[in-house]
């Protein structure tokens, strides 16, 4: 009895030892990646507007409403994450589509006033290396840009509007990127 006591509280120390390591690593850790993660981000809006100054970007409220509308009428895995204004420009908008082949996408789509989008920037991508991972190339993301459409599609899936050719190998990607971007754009439609 006295050893299943002894073992029980070797244990349990080496328990709250191990939680309070953690608790101290984790309180140490969170405003670095809190700072990267924003440092990201803002990166993302000046690749999507590059010739804006960061004072231009100010970040506005996400109509809860309109953006369930918009995913439902497209009827995407996807949500709108946040919005922010480019002065005059346009509006860049964050979304993430669940439906990747390795999980959540996130993107950021800038959108002129007159709904040209003017680039794309992933916040968020953890595909296939070689496959989905070549989202991330000009060669497919750059299909998007200048284009000003109501909505796109993944060419061998058929559909309205403009047409984006999947990757090879990589269409799960290819639907949730284009979805992502749809949800923004719908958003923006919308919104705006």
């Amino acid at each position: 009895m006295k050893k299943i006591i002894k073992n029980t509280l070797i244990l349990t120390i080496i328990t709250v030892v191990a939680g309070l390591c953690l608790g101290l690593v984790y309180e140490i850790t969170k405003k670095p990646i809190a700072d990267s993660q924003e440092k990201a981000k803002k990166e993302a809006w000046q690749a999507v507007f590059p010739g804006a100054d960061l004072s231009e970007f100010k970040q506005i409220d996400v109509d809860q409403d309109i953006a369930d509308q918009v995913i439902s009428d497209l009827g995407v895995n996807a949500t709108i994450d946040e919005v922010c204004t480019v002065g005059e420009e346009g509006y860049v908008v964050t979304a993430t589509d669940g439906d990747g082949y390795g999980g959540d996408i996130q993107i950021t789509v800038g959108i002129q006033k007159d709904g040209t989008i003017s680039g794309i920037s992933f916040l968020s991508i953890s595909e296939t290396a070689g496959l989905g991972m070549n989202a991330q190339k000009p060669a497919f993301y750059e299909q998007y840009v200048g284009k000003q459409t109501d909505k796109f599609y993944v060419s061998k899936d058929g559909g309205e509007g403009e047409p984006i050719d999947a990757i090879s190998g990589a269409t799960f990607t290819s639907r949730a990127v284009t979805g992502a971007v749809n949800a923004a754009l719908g958003y923006f439609q919308n919104a705006f």
